[in-house]
């Protein structure tokens, strides 16, 4: 089921409707039936995988809580990492492997016949389990109580709105909220339209006017030359901020109407000056999550440079690898890897000039905006191609070739990308997301029904999946 489907709209009507009529506890039973419709909407078979990793993640955490023994702690963690873990490398990266041995056997003149066992991959499978690991973790850490509602529970973890593409929400902050009565507020409902309203713009209008192009870009990339791969790239960089932003506001803004927050995923990464920057903008909740229970694990900058340039490359591969067993997303983590390690090379010598630059004049952080985002567009050229190939094969067309640009491409790019950075411009200049960008009430109606009517003229309605729904 879509955010963008008629089907999603009539089933929210139907289950907003009862949810503001029911008491606290009833509305959890509600959200717990809806969010498995929800899930079970795609493949109800894997409705028993969401409940199996509930239950196991359930009893670790109690048995976790329930002793001081650190052997009998650290036994119940493993319990729940290793078969979260494993049945997320399983479905993930099963027919990954099973190709790979398949294509090392073949120079011997042997076959291995695996198409009786092709995996079908579970949707969102990657956020829920990164979820429910975080709640254990955080009860080995001390860092939480465990729960002994299962409903509760089980909510946190199937949770509709982000269930899918995230945010990827921590136990310590979502489970209190599903645990305590809720009361919404105007200013949440308020806040809450508008994310939804401004999530289907970038969905619909930014994202699904840029996919013919990319889509064209990466399945054919000989056959785009010049200026059409570097706006080709543009469009990419714009399609997926689109498309992962949108639905990170329509989530958010969904829960608000229910009373309940989610964490901010994006904020306005385009306008990052450098590679840590970047993530502390783009795809928060997973650079959080990667940071606090990967990097810091590994030891993070405790031990010296070269470790510290280890933890980031196995964080960032890793991080890599999180969406989906394929080359380009090694190389994609690669990359990330390989320019947060120069920044950081290069960081005393940039404090060192910063006294000397006009670093915090307008014209030169947009330069180093420009400059940046450039880098980024590189990064998602490794991201989207279909083979590590194409990624020579476009920079020898854009180098070395010559041709008119696009005309239609451009004028995508500019209006719909100009539009999408318009909103982040607005949206950088306060400081906290909730803060409205237009202060009177009559401002905002009108920005509301100009938002409106771009929809209506410029939205792709056809219901299309958002890309993060593949990992």
């Amino acid at each position: 089921m879509l955010f963008n489907s008629l089907e999603f709209v009539l089933f929210f009507a139907l289950v907003y409707g009862l949810y503001i009529v029911f008491v606290h506890r009833a509305q959890n039973v509600l959200l717990l039936v809806a969010s498995y419709v929800f899930y079970g909407w795609w493949d109800w078979r894997f409705l028993g995988l969401i409940l199996a990793s509930t239950i196991v993640d359930f009893v670790c955490g109690i048995k976790i809580g329930a002793t001081e023994a650190a052997p009998r702690r650290r036994l119940w963690l493993w319990v729940s990492m290793t078969s979260n873990l494993g049945v997320l490398g399983f479905f993930k990266y099963f027919n990954f492997f099973a190709e790979s041995l398949d294509r090392a056997l073949a120079p011997l003149g042997m076959h291995a016949d695996w198409t009786f066992a092709t995996i079908i991959l579970p949707v969102g499978i990657s956020f829920y389990t990164f979820q429910t690991m975080s709640y254990t973790i955080d009860v080995y850490r001390r860092e939480m109580k465990p729960t002994h509602d299962f409903l509760n529970f089980a909510v946190f973890v199937s949770y509709f709105p982000q269930l899918v593409a995230g945010p990827i929400e921590r136990a310590r902050v979502l489970l209190p909220q599903i645990e305590r009565p809720r009361r919404i507020r105007y200013q949440q409902l308020r806040d809450g339209f508008r994310l939804i309203l401004v999530g289907y713009i970038l969905k619909l209008v930014v994202a699904e006017n840029m996919a013919p192009f990319t889509r064209s870009l990466f399945n054919q990339p000989e056959h785009h030359h010049g200026l059409n791969v570097l706006f080709g790239l543009y469009a990419a960089a714009f399609q997926i901020f689109g498309d992962f932003a949108g639905y990170t506001n329509i989530a958010r803004g969904i829960s608000k109407l229910m009373g309940i927050e989610l964490m901010r995923n994006f904020d306005q990464p385009y306008f990052a000056t450098n590679p840590s920057d970047f993530w502390r903008r783009w795809h928060i909740s997973l650079s959080t999550w990667l940071r606090d229970y990967l990097y810091i694990s590994l030891g993070g900058n405790r031990g010296g440079q070269l470790i510290l340039y280890r933890n980031l490359m196995i964080t960032m591969v890793l991080g890599g690898l999180w969406h989906g067993a394929a080359l380009n997303f090694v190389a994609w983590g690669v990359f990330h890897g390989t320019i947060l390690i120069l920044h950081r090379i290069m960081k005393p010598t940039l404090d060192t000039w910063s006294d000397r630059l006009p670093l915090n004049r307008p014209i030169f952080k947009t330069t180093l905006m420009i400059l940046f985002f450039h880098v980024t567009c590189l990064g998602w050229m490794l991201f989207f191609v279909k083979r590590l190939s194409h990624v020579k094969t476009l920079l020898i067309n854009l180098f070395q070739s010559v041709e008119p640009v696009d005309i239609t491409l451009l004028v995508v790019v500019g209006l719909f990308g100009g539009m999408a950075l318009m909103m982040d411009i607005l949206r950088e200049r306060h400081p906290t997301d909730e803060e409205p960008v237009i202060s009177s009430r009559g401002g905002r109606l009108v920005a509301y029904c100009a938002g409106v009517a771009v929809l209506m003229m410029f939205g792709a309605f056809q219901s299309s999946e958002f890309i993060y729904f593949q990992f």
